[in-house]
């Protein structure tokens, strides 16, 4: 579920948007090759996106068909899901 009553992620940090905001939308975080994947209690959109990249600076962020947030290492290729990918490499 979209939340739009959440402050863009933009705005400066406080205690309140700390407790509504990303990473704590997550209910689970892992590493997958080298990729930060967390998945959504609800659905990430493009504010998260905009937070994970200020939260890691030079890393790239993608929300997934399974509206999960993937945060890339830094890179000039186009994004591409780590699930969309090749299990082996």
């Amino acid at each position: 579920m979209l939340s739009p009553d959440l402050p863009p992620a933009e705005a400066p940090m406080s205690v309140e948007a700390h407790l509504a905001r990303w990473p704590t939308g997550a209910w689970k975080t892992e590493l997958i090759r080298g990729v930060i994947y967390a998945y959504a209690r609800g659905q990430f959109d493009e504010r998260d996106i905009a937070t994970a990249e200020r939260a890691f600076p030079g890393r790239r962020g993608l929300i997934n068909a399974n509206g999960d947030l993937e945060v890339h290492p830094a890179g000039t290729s186009p994004l591409e899901s780590i699930l969309d990918g090749d299990p082996s490499e």
